[in-house]
């Protein structure tokens, strides 16, 4: 369970790093913290399952999150282009959390609503 959850995690960070802006849509969450929390969730669910079964993105993924940060975005790039189907994927995937920005002028990361909700049970 850690394990995939830290898979959506950086799934979901990188898949954020490379979302191209997408067009809201009227089925967006509403722009409140239970919105946000309910978009993220989804997407990171989904992210976790799209990486358990593709293990090359997996692996690239996983790998950058321990990387400097020039190497990690050049092994991500590399992978990606590729790989575009699974790029793609992965764009259709982080699409609602674009479309919450988009909607809503918030920009917090899965990984932000990650530290916030660890930093609360702690």
């Amino acid at each position: 369970m850690r394990t995939t959850m830290r898979s959506a995690v950086l799934g979901a960070v990188a898949v954020g790093a490379w979302v191209v802006v997408a067009a809201p849509t009227a089925t967006a969450a509403p722009c409140t913290a239970s919105g946000l929390a309910t978009t993220a969730s989804g997407v990171l669910a989904e992210a976790g399952g799209y990486l358990e079964a593709h293990p090359g993105a997996n692996d690239v993924l996983t790998a950058a999150a321990t990387q400097p940060a020039d190497q990690a975005r050049n092994n991500v790039r590399a992978y990606f282009t590729a790989h575009p189907g699974e790029y793609l994927d992965l764009r259709r995937i982080a699409g609602p959390l674009s479309d919450m920005r988009n909607q809503c002028g918030i920009s917090v990361s899965p990984v932000q609503l990650a530290t916030l909700l660890e930093t609360m049970g702690s």
